[in-house]
């Protein structure tokens, strides 16, 4: 029986939680015949690095981090590629590259009943992450909120979702004015709190947080970050983001077979490999 092979491409790779996840997916379906693994591959070798693999038969490829925006003069990327400016998905039957973050996370939120069409949705950050946050947002109808300590950032990624996608609704504001805005969800897409760091917090302190919020923290590890306890602390809800990877990753993985993939496996097991995880 012929293996069916995707995999994971990074530098370095060896941390990445996708090879458990997805392969957690295929035995729950009885796909004996598929596998995933990580590949790990320098920024200098990346166009070799990613013909191997092709050349190899495998069926398709996720993209990390450094590689996600250099690997995109490699392949062919879709819309959602071209306005987040990043793959993190390929399929090597067509070369197409695609980014699965945005509805990695739209379908997490749809799937905890937050409320997105018509609402005001504060974005914290201005990279990678924040502009599949704000691209996914926008396309459900939100209106959007941008706040990064570089302002500079922020009005680039505005204006770039505009020029890229014709998306407009997104726009600039300063913490001190996020904070009377009147939002009902905060998106936190940069990496402050994450483990170790676990307690710093994005919301400046002194500031005061605006009550009843939901928070969706895109950081997962820890499970209950500092900014989410802020949330709580003011009557509002909090999200993490461990259905955000496995959600993502799950567009990724039925794009390659076709197949939906079980997610509550794959949260299952990825909170499973997290508390097993050390914590020092």
């Amino acid at each position: 029986m012929a293996v069916k092979r995707v995999g994971v491409i990074g530098f370095p790779v060896e941390h990445s939680l996708s090879p458990v996840m997805h392969n957690a997916a295929f035995a729950a379906l009885g796909m004996t015949d598929w596998h995933y693994d990580a590949m790990s591959i320098p920024p200098d070798i990346l166009r070799l690095g990613l013909r191997e693999p092709k050349n190899h038969g495998y069926i398709g490829i996720n993209v990390t981090v450094p590689h996600k925006e250099a690997i995109m003069q490699y392949v062919r990327p879709d819309e959602k590629a071209r306005a987040i400016g990043a793959v993190n998905t390929v399929d090597f039957r067509n070369n197409i590259g695609t980014n699965t973050d945005a509805d990695g996370l739209i379908n997490d939120l749809l799937a905890n009943d937050v409320l997105i069409k018509g609402e005001r949705i504060l974005v914290l950050g201005a990279g990678g992450a924040a502009r599949a946050a704000v691209y996914g947002l926008l396309r459900e109808g939100a209106n959007v909120a941008i706040v990064n300590r570089t302002k500079s950032r922020a009005d680039k990624l505005a204006a770039q979702l505009r020029a890229s996608a014709g998306l407009t609704g997104a726009q600039v504001m300063t913490l001190d004015q996020a904070a009377d805005w009147g939002m009902s969800l905060i998106v936190n897409c940069t990496s402050v709190g994450l483990h170790p760091h676990i307690k710093q917090s994005p919301w400046i302190h002194g500031l005061p947080f605006p009550e009843g919020v939901t928070v969706y923290d895109m950081v997962y590890r820890p499970a209950n970050t500092a900014l989410m306890q802020q949330c709580v602390a003011h009557g509002g809800r909090a999200i993490g983001g461990l259905g955000m990877l496995a959600r993502q990753g799950a567009v990724a993985f039925e794009l390659w077979t076709g197949v939906e993939p079980p997610i509550d496996v794959m949260i299952g097991v990825l909170q499973a490999e997290l508390e097993q995880a050390p914590k020092d």
